[in-house]
């Protein structure tokens, strides 16, 4: 698919950072103040495959759709085009698995040190990306400065964290209001 021409600046990159920080600031701290560390504990799998699911389809519809012409094929090769969806779904979704993981483990509310180490594999990821090119292949982000490319991906990732976090806790949430008494359907099947 193409996109009209559009160029991405780095005053763009900056305002949307501007725009972005409040917005994450609101959505971290409502889900920390909604998600307590017991139900953060108890959200491991759900959390990991929701973040699978999330970064696969953001691939396959942002990346290797919309994108790919104008972006993402100056900095993959063609043939990788539609493992790419997979890749990043089993790659994001072991790291959601490490992020909780350390969440638990590191101090202060778990929910907001999720949220800030997604917008570490952000960053880390778009720097990964800047080294290969992303900035000065695609005409669409020539001469756009990587360092607020790279700052304004940790604020994405953030906001995709509060989106997959919340996601994860409805699922949850539905699971176990579905859920028949006195514990899982293997459970109350055998009695």
């Amino acid at each position: 698919m193409l996109l009209p021409e559009a160029h991405i600046t780095t005053a763009l990159l900056w305002r949307s950072v501007l725009i972005a920080a409040p917005v994450d600031v609101a959505v971290v701290c409502l889900l920390a103040w909604r998600i307590r560390t017991a139900m953060f504990r108890r959200l491991k799998w759900t959390l990991t495959a929701t973040m699978a699911v999330f970064f696969a389809a953001v691939w396959a519809v942002l990346c290797c759709y919309i994108f790919w012409e104008s972006v993402y094929r100056y900095v993959f090769p063609p043939w990788s085009r539609w493992l790419l969806p997979l890749a990043y779904g089993v790659g994001f979704g072991g790291a959601g698995w490490l992020s909780w993981w350390l969440a638990l483990r590191l101090r202060g509310n778990s929910v907001v040190n999720f949220c800030v180490l997604v917008g570490l594999w952000g960053m880390a990821g778009h720097v990964w990306a800047v080294h290969r090119g992303l900035m000065v292949k695609p005409p669409m982000l020539q001469g756009a400065s990587p360092e607020a490319a790279v700052v304004f991906s940790g604020f994405e990732f953030v906001f995709y964290a509060g989106v997959i976090l919340t996601a994860a806790a409805l699922v949850s949430r539905l699971r176990e209001k579905f859920q028949p008494p006195g514990g899982s359907r293997a459970a109350g099947a055998s009695h």
